[in-house]
């Protein structure tokens, strides 16, 4: 009985600290802010009885100034300095003292509140570092797939298509066989799109009715988003959503592209919309036949840390 009331402690003891480290960036960012309010309210208080000690301090210099009028042969102008220097540094002394509540907590506060960036910053590179791992993988496994099989079988994996033959009459009216590709109808549609593919329709306010306009805007701005990443060495996704009037998201804050003249061994070097990828939907957007088309962005991977 006395082991579990004491397990039962140890884990309560446990749970909270841990609940306590999990939120320690709002806790010490509460604690700064509150601190700060509580610092300006003792500020504003001191600031009312600043009067009582600089009164105090006028009079004792219009003594020592009268003494020494009054008095020339016994107070000398050498004892007035040292008066008055004794008298300015006990004013300052009490100044202090009356504001030191105040200092002191917005000082806490303050330190509060860069102690909780600090934990936030800390934990914000660690995400980055762990997502940048699982992206570097799924980068090297894509790379393999393509070297071994082709980039057509990469696509059909990504995206889950699937193929069927079919007849067609070529031009001489010859019956030949095709293998057409198609999504899977039992496939998950977000299964096949990445994060930080995006749709370009009627939403984007750079949309066009017509498909030829909407093909000819989506090259110029992917060759726009290149001679900024060969101009700058680097580009973030946001960007490129901004480019397109698309919302923009968290990933694309970290996200994006690296330019190295001599070759980018973790990426293309170069952005791509994904224009011309070989699925049905693409080519229909291409021939004006779909009013909407899916963007997927070959994004270098996470490069905050590495600019």
């Amino acid at each position: 009985m006395k082991q579990e009331i004491i397990n039962k402690a140890t884990r309560l003891l446990s749970s909270t600290q841990y609940q306590v480290k999990k939120h320690s960036p709002e806790i010490l960012m509460v604690a700064g802010i509150a601190g700060t309010i509580v610092g300006t309210v003792l500020a504003c208080k001191a600031t009312t009885k600043v009067s009582e000690i600089i009164e105090e301090k006028n009079k004792n210099v219009e003594d020592v100034h009268t003494c020494l009028e009054e008095k020339p042969n016994e107070y000398t102008e050498e004892d007035s300095k040292k008066d008055l220097t004794i008298i300015y540094a006990q004013t300052g002394v009490k100044l202090f003292k009356l504001y030191a509540p105040a200092i002191g907590v917005m000082a806490l506060s303050f330190a509060s509140i860069i102690a909780g960036h600090k934990v936030l910053k800390k934990r914000n590179i660690a995400i980055a570092a762990a997502y940048a791992v699982v992206d570097k993988g799924f980068k090297q496994y894509r790379k393999n797939v393509i070297a071994e099989f082709g980039e057509d079988v990469d696509q059909r994996m990504r995206f889950s298509l699937k193929s069927k033959e079919i007849k067609k009459k070529d031009k001489d009216g010859k019956t030949v066989k095709e293998t057409e590709y198609y999504i899977d109808p039992d496939a998950n549609p977000l299964d096949n799109i990445s994060e930080y593919a995006r749709f370009f329709d009627a939403a984007s306010s750079n949309f066009a009715k017509d498909p030829e306009y909407n093909m000819m805007f989506l090259r110029r701005q992917q060759d726009y988003a290149n001679e900024m990443l060969k101009s700058r060495g680097h580009l973030f996704l946001n960007e490129v959503y901004d480019l397109l009037d698309i919302p923009r998201s968290k990933a694309g804050q970290v996200v994006g592209w690296v330019y190295d003249k001599n070759g980018n061994t973790k990426g293309d070097n170069y952005v791509d919309f994904g224009l011309y990828r070989n699925d049905q939907g693409t080519r229909r957007f291409v021939n004006g036949l779909e009013y909407n088309i899916l963007l997927d962005f070959n994004v270098d991977g996470v490069i905050y840390d590495i600019i």
